[in-house]
């Protein structure tokens, strides 16, 4: 999910650390906040693997800082991390959310829609936070307030995210809006 938000962030424009480690964070950072130590390492690997560059620049006030640039190899990098995204980066939230982030940057639709399609089959799938044997529980199905809570909100989500992918589905696919 990091290299991922790395790479697009970065695939944008340029950035130096400090303002990808900004970015990143504003995506991700409300459930995961970006560490140093986690950031700094993602880039450096990136940066072995051939992904991006990293350049020195004068600092306006302070030490130089460190300007990274996304690489040829590192645009189709992304591109084959998007168009192949599946697995967790489907079915966790947070990847999805990071995956969905840079999508766009897929140029055929029907890349797009092939990775929103196995979203959309992820989410028809009968699923819930409790269950009763192999049974998945439905808010209804419970009695204590708060985890009733949860599967509503959880539901009520889910059924906006299954709208808005049928709904550009069709976009992508040519249908009707």
């Amino acid at each position: 999910m990091l290299e991922l938000a790395i790479l697009g962030f970065l695939y944008e424009q340029p950035l130096h650390g400090y303002e990808l480690k900004r970015r990143v964070a504003q995506l991700t950072g409300h459930v995961r906040p970006i560490a140093d130590g986690t950031l700094y390492p993602a880039i450096k690997r990136l940066e072995k693997a051939g992904w991006l560059t990293r350049q020195t620049e004068p600092g306006t006030r302070a030490a130089p800082r460190h300007v990274l640039t996304l690489t040829t190899e590192g645009r189709a990098e992304l591109t084959r991390r998007l168009r192949g995204a599946d697995g967790v980066e489907i079915t966790d939230e947070n990847h999805w959310f990071t995956v969905l982030a840079f999508l766009r940057l897929l140029d055929a639709p029907a890349e797009q829609a092939e990775v929103l399609r196995r979203r959309l089959a992820f989410l028809r799938e009968p699923s819930s936070f409790f269950y009763e044997g192999d049974r998945p529980l439905g808010a209804e199905d419970i009695t204590d307030p708060f985890r009733q809570g949860l599967l509503l909100i959880a539901r009520a989500t889910s059924q906006t995210e299954l709208a808005w992918l049928e709904r550009t589905l069709a976009t992508l696919e040519g249908g009707k809006d």
